[in-house]
């Protein structure tokens, strides 16, 4: 057993890191995070995309494993997490979609120190159900969801007028597949964050039903 005094080498900035089931409104959440406390975002969902997207190494190397609903290998995500963290050097940063296993919480909070985690704790069935409606402007990574957070013009970016797309990871199947091994994989993870004091849990079905108490313990963190 490694003494928590280990884990919780002081950060030098504001570090942070959001966590919740696939679907459940992290990159949502995130934005509005950013936007109101002008953070950078780190999502690791969409740097697997990206490098999908442009048959890179990585890319070629993760494919399989995302589009099958399972976990890409804890040593692949954290070289990638670790070297976009360098990237951003001393700014204040907000990481979403990682850690997804414990070993790469533990190795997280060795290599870049987290100082505050926001866990978003939303029932599966209403992301089930949100999944079904979602919509994305894939070169930006903004997300739509039908009836929620339609777009202005159906079918088409608010921003940019191009296409909507569906994710090929957004299949019923591999979503139900995802969030049972989420549910297997989150609960060390969360125990790990609560033993550290760290965790922050929110639950709520909507994103502006979690929003206020989540922009309250982001402001209160900041103004320490």
């Amino acid at each position: 057993m490694v003494a928590l005094s280990t884990w919780c080498a002081k950060a030098a900035a504001f570090r942070a890191v959001i966590l919740g089931a696939p679907a459940s409104g992290k990159g949502t959440m995130s934005a509005r995070i950013v936007e109101q406390f002008k953070l950078t975002h780190i999502s690791s969902g969409d740097k697997l995309r990206l490098h999908m997207n442009n048959k890179t190494e990585l890319g070629k190397a993760v494919s399989n494993y995302v589009l099958s609903g399972k976990f890409v290998p804890d040593d692949i995500m954290i070289s990638m997490i670790n070297e976009e963290i360098k990237a951003v050097g001393k700014q204040n940063w907000l990481l979403d979609g990682f850690p997804r296993t414990l070993t790469q919480a533990e190795k997280l909070q060795k290599i870049h120190p987290i100082n505050l985690v926001l866990y978003l704790d939303v029932p599966f069935e209403v992301i089930l159900n949100r999944v079904k409606n979602r919509w994305v402007h894939l070169p930006s990574g903004r997300v739509y969801n039908i009836g929620f957070n339609s777009p202005k013009v159906p079918g088409k970016d608010d921003v940019t007028g191009e296409p909507l797309s569906k994710r090929d990871d957004d299949k019923i199947e591999i979503v139900e597949k995802r969030l049972q091994e989420y549910s297997n994989a989150t609960k060390p993870i969360l125990t790990f964050y609560s033993n550290l004091g760290l965790l922050n849990t929110f639950q709520g079905n909507t994103t502006d039903e979690i929003w206020p108490n989540i922009k309250k313990v982001v402001a209160k963190f900041l103004l320490q």
